[in-house]
């Protein structure tokens, strides 16, 4: 075993890293940023800019900019859900519930 061997160390994750870090809001942050990463998705799918997505939706190519830069702070779950239904997506959510880990 080498010295860096022995400095290694493994930690799984919760599978979501804003709860990993400790964010009051985590499960929205998630959910945030996987609904944005989908219309990422589809705008790299489909070859779209941000002013052709404008265009086809009518949301301002501002707006996709953010989402591209993971600016999320001024969306909320239901208008990033909005952006991909007039991208021609529908969204289905399935939900989960579980006791909160003591952390």
């Amino acid at each position: 075993m080498t010295k860096a061997d022995e400095d290694f160390e493994l930690v799984r994750g919760s599978g979501n890293v804003f709860r990993d870090f400790g964010y009051t809001d985590a499960d929205v942050q998630q959910t945030k940023a996987l609904l944005a990463a989908e219309i990422i998705g589809v705008l790299d799918d489909e070859a779209l800019s941000t002013r052709k997505a404008q265009e086809r939706t009518g949301i301002a190519h501002a707006d996709f900019a953010r989402i591209r830069n993971a600016k999320l702070d001024r969306f909320t779950i239901d208008r990033l859900m909005s952006v991909l239904n007039k991208l021609g997506k529908q969204v289905d959510v399935q939900i989960e519930l579980r006791p909160r880990s003591a952390a």
